[in-house]
């Protein structure tokens, strides 16, 4: 029996199952057939928050709570979480009674009291809160706390200020601090009337019912009248820069607090300001950065704002776009390290200055950092480190006590501070001393090359055999270099003196111009003889106004341009700053490239002419001759300031040193080789003077002539130069 129902009963589950697919979405299959499934049932959050799910045949809709919208098209909806939101019913309607104020709450709202009341005793009833007798002491011992509607207000006492914020505590005013340090001490008339203006101000706030003018209008006149200063530079020595910065200082911490916007940006022509204020009845916490366009001051709330909170905290950073301390600020620092050597210093960043509502900065228990923007990018080396200074009013001097150089790089110098102050970046630029045989090969060379241009002087003056415009060249080639060497060896390091250090800077500027000005008609004689030919005289005129006037009229624009650029610390020649160097590299450029053209037209000319069956090889040779002199010499002298252009520069490498020193002593040796003991005719002239006689070998030289060709076609060369006969 089992075996034939058993088949009968799977058919019937089948049916069963089968049947359920015909059911709609929406529906279910029961025993009774298709029935309407409840959605909201099955998914408990089908309609999401703030919302109530109803069962329809079939399907399902959602409804917003009381207090809530839907965001939908339709009111009702199908959809997931977030589609119902909270009305604002404060802002759709007046909801409580005039003197209530309306609070929207999550689906809902209340009436409360407004700030300053509570509730009496029914819903809608408020009363004052006497604030003054609520908290003890409110305002502090020195001021009296008066109550009114809603509110309160500090009174202070005759001396103190809260700065305008009526519920602060009251601060002691010290308008003494904005009277001339020294009454004897002149001070400039710009700062005595900003002092004036802020000693003003500081009396308005001490008197309750004086005239107080907005802190935005008194940061306005400060920076006007600083901006004033410094423009004049007024600031000449560091008891008037002490009193400006102090200044400076003290009228942030006057004006910071008056100030109502929470930031403040001010920038003049010379000076760039950003102030942070915060107020409230507990302190403000966490960091914050302020910043200019040079400098960055990290530091936090807490410190600002210090263990004495009056119920405001501010903070300033104030950059000066154009403040160059005195040369005595730095000098007092070089006194302090002599054990170290005698260190030079320069800034290389602006002069910032950093203030906190804290009156306690003398030391600091977290330590703020500031961020420096180097003026001039510029790596460190062996012979210059950077380091963190402030302006010590005491000493009248830089000083590093208190701050470290967290790092830097050749473009910031990060520094960390346990004080606040006024600071700086100063570049320290330690001494390096030239080596024992750096100063043998300068001084012997420098006097073997003197011997030699002295040789060289007597040589092209007096010898009569090679007079004319190439020899007169050559003359006044090597009394520029004596005069230039024997300058550079006395003077060159007269540092010790101001104004002879100018004068020897201007000397050597000049002289060593008119060597090469003098090479480069040595260059245009050259090119007239190859491709004029004839007429290959200069007048001494025009000699002249090149080789001494062209050099004189540059140092004169230089001196006008920029007096200050003759002597440096180091050395008694041109400065580094602003580029001046190029004053004399780039004419001395110039002239190297023009007699380079001047010289590759002459060798090309005359490759022409030897190719050529030209018979006259003997004033060919005469040429090339010249030629190779005046490329030898144009190679080693202009390629000496190749490398001196490394010479006054603390990157200089040892190499390019001792070959500048070694070329530049001995270029007077080799003026004296390359148109003295080479040349034939002066070699014959000078064993006629000794009395030998010398024994000529017959040998090819291209600074001989050839006698062949003489005879064939004798050389009929300009009298009045002799050029032919060099």
């Amino acid at each position: 029996m089992e075996l034939k129902w058993t088949p009968l009963l799977f058919c019937g589950l089948f049916l069963f199952s089968s049947g359920a697919t015909d059911c709609k979405i929406g529906y279910k299959h029961t025993i009774n057939g298709c029935t309407d499934e409840n959605e909201c049932e099955v998914t408990p959050n089908i309609c999401g928050s703030h919302s109530k799910c109803i069962n329809t045949n079939g399907s399902y809709h959602c409804n917003c709570n009381e207090g809530f919208q839907t965001t939908a098209s339709t009111p009702n909806f199908t959809a997931t979480d977030g589609q119902c939101v909270d009305i604002n019913e404060c802002t759709q309607k007046t909801r409580c009674a005039d003197h209530l104020v309306c609070v929207n709450h999550i689906g809902n709202y209340t009436c409360e009291c407004p700030s300053g009341y509570r509730r009496l005793g029914g819903p809608s009833e408020c009363e004052d809160i006497d604030e003054c007798a609520d908290v003890a002491d409110r305002c502090g011992s020195h001021a009296i706390c008066n109550n009114t509607q809603g509110s309160y207000s500090c009174i202070c006492h005759r001396g103190y200020s809260n700065y305008g914020n009526n519920q602060s505590k009251c601060i002691e005013m010290n308008c003494e601090q904005f009277k001339p340090e020294n009454e004897t001490h002149h001070t400039p008339e710009k700062l005595r009337s900003l002092l004036s203006l802020l000693m003003n101000s500081c009396e308005s706030l001490n008197d309750p019912d004086g005239d107080r003018r907005l802190g935005e209008v008194l940061l306005e006149n400060l920076f006007t009248s600083a901006d004033e200063l410094l423009s004049e530079g007024n600031l000449v020595d560091s008891e008037t820069l002490s009193q400006f910065l102090g200044a400076m200082e003290n009228s942030m911490r006057l004006i910071g607090p008056q100030l109502k916007e929470p930031v403040t940006r001010l920038e003049t022509h010379n000076t760039h300001a950003e102030v942070a204020v915060r107020r409230g009845e507990a302190p403000p916490t966490g960091s914050f950065i302020l910043s200019t366009d040079s400098t960055h001051f990290n530091t936090s709330w807490e410190t600002a704002a210090g263990k004495s909170y009056p119920g405001f905290a501010f903070a300033a950073l104030v950059s000066y776009k154009d403040l160059n301390t005195s040369r005595d600020s730095f000098n007092k620092i070089s006194q302090i390290s002599q054990e170290e050597g005698n260190i030079i210093y320069q800034l290389n960043s602006r002069v910032v200055t950093a203030i906190i509502s804290n009156p306690e900065t003398k030391h600091l228990s977290d330590p703020v950092t500031l961020v420096f923007k180097h003026v001039q990018e510029r790596a460190e080396t062996k012979g210059m480190k950077y380091s963190c200074v402030y302006w010590n009013e005491a000493q009248g001097a830089w000083s590093g006590r208190g701050c470290v150089r967290a790092w830097s790089n050749s473009t910031h110098t990060v520094c960390s501070c346990s004080h606040l102050s006024s600071f700086a970046v100063l570049m320290a630029l330690y001494p390096i001393k030239d080596t024992f045989a750096l100063v043998l090969i300068t001084r012997v060379g420098l006097v073997l090359s003197l011997i030699c241009l002295l040789l060289c002087i007597l040589t092209f003056r007096f010898c009569r055999s090679i007079q004319g415009t190439r020899n007169s060249i050559h003359l006044h080639l090597s009394l520029c270099l004596f005069i230039a060497d024997l300058v550079f060896l006395c003077g060159i390091s007269s540092t010790y003196n101001k104004g002879v250090c100018t004068f020897v800077a201007g000397l050597l500027h000049f002289f060593f111009l008119a060597a090469f000005c003098w090479m480069l008609l040595e260059g245009v004689q050259l090119y007239r003889m190859v491709v004029l030919v004839f007429q290959t005289t200069l007048k001494h005129l025009y000699m002249y106004a090149v080789g001494y006037g062209a050099p004189l009229t540059i140092v004169i624009i230089s001196t006008i341009a920029y007096p200050q650029g003759y002597g440096t610390d180091r050395h008694c020649w041109l400065s580094l700053e602003g580029n001046f160097i190029w004053s004399f590299f780039a004419p001395v450029c110039i002239i190297i490239i023009i007699n380079s053209f001047f010289f590759i037209i002459t060798v090309w000319k005359l490759a022409e002419k030897f190719s050529s069956l030209n018979p006259d090889l003997s004033k060919l040779r005469m040429i090339r001759g010249f030629t190779v002199t005046a490329v030898a010499q144009l190679c080693v002298l202009g390629g000496m300031w190749v490398f001196g252009c490394f010479l006054f520069q603390e990157e200089g490498t040892q190499v390019m040193l001792y070959l500048f020193t070694i070329l530049s002593s001995l270029q007077g040796v080799l003026m004296f080789v390359l148109h003295c003991l080479l040349s034939k005719t002066v070699r014959e002239e000078y064993c006629k003077l000794s009395g030998i006689v010398c024994i000529q070998k017959e040998r090819y030289s291209e600074f001989s002539t050839n006698q062949s060709s003489n005879t064939q076609h004798p050389l009929r060369s300009d009298q009045s130069t002799r050029e032919s006969k060099i």
